[in-house]
């Protein structure tokens, strides 16, 4: 694997992270202000935050190497 290579696969892994990481915290986030509102919706009491968070990681995940994918294809075209 030439260096071009091992950077373009690290601006991916480093885009997956910072997309876990920022998805996690938002829905977790959102959780907390969720239980924290005046009103408690049907929602907040159905969805356990775990998952929530969970679900948040993996959006951002998806996000992270989606936007990785389209950096390295634009890099790649250069």
């Amino acid at each position: 694997m030439d260096r071009k290579n091992q950077r373009l696969a690290l601006l991916v892994v480093s885009c997956s992270a910072a997309g876990v990481i920022l998805g996690g915290s938002a829905s977790w986030a959102e959780s907390n202000q969720c239980w924290q509102s005046n009103a408690v919706t049907n929602d907040c009491l159905t969805q356990d935050p775990v998952v929530k968070t969970m679900q948040g990681m993996s959006t951002g995940l998806i996000a992270g190497v989606v936007a990785a994918g389209a950096a390295v294809w634009q890099i790649k075209q250069d």
